[in-house]
């Protein structure tokens, strides 16, 4: 999670911070609200324990979410996205929908159909 000390411009920036396969995911499935640790796990299909709780710190190092703790036992923590997190989340939300006309163009509805995510099927 090192950024460099040097960029050609914002964007270049924003996707060291976004990069990797998880990280968009993990925003998204955060878009309804707090989630533990445990929830987020278990919704991320094909996420390791270890790799969920290395993106989860580098999205915090990144101010693009937050987590809170409560005392008790057993020990629970919720994360949340920031004010930050949430302008991400809009944009990860246009590449949603980016990815969905593509995967409708190219007759790659299969797995939308299984994921119950929403689509219009465009005319020929």
């Amino acid at each position: 999670m090192k950024l460099r000390e040097h960029y050609t411009c914002p964007l270049e920036l924003v996707h060291d911070m976004i990069r990797g396969k998880w990280k968009t995911i993990i925003i998204f499935q955060l878009r309804n609200g707090k989630q533990s640790f445990s929830k987020l796990l278990h919704s991320i299909n094909g996420i390791t324990q270890k790799m969920l709780l290395e993106q989860l710190h580098e999205l915090k190092a990144f101010g693009l979410i937050d987590k809170r703790s409560y005392d008790g036992y057993p020990l629970k923590v919720e994360y949340f996205l920031t004010s930050q997190g949430e302008k991400m989340l809009s944009a990860i939300k246009i590449m949603q929908e980016i990815g969905i006309d593509y995967m409708v163009e190219h007759e790659q509805t299969e797995m939308l159909i299984q994921k119950g995510i929403p689509y219009t099927q465009k005319s020929k």
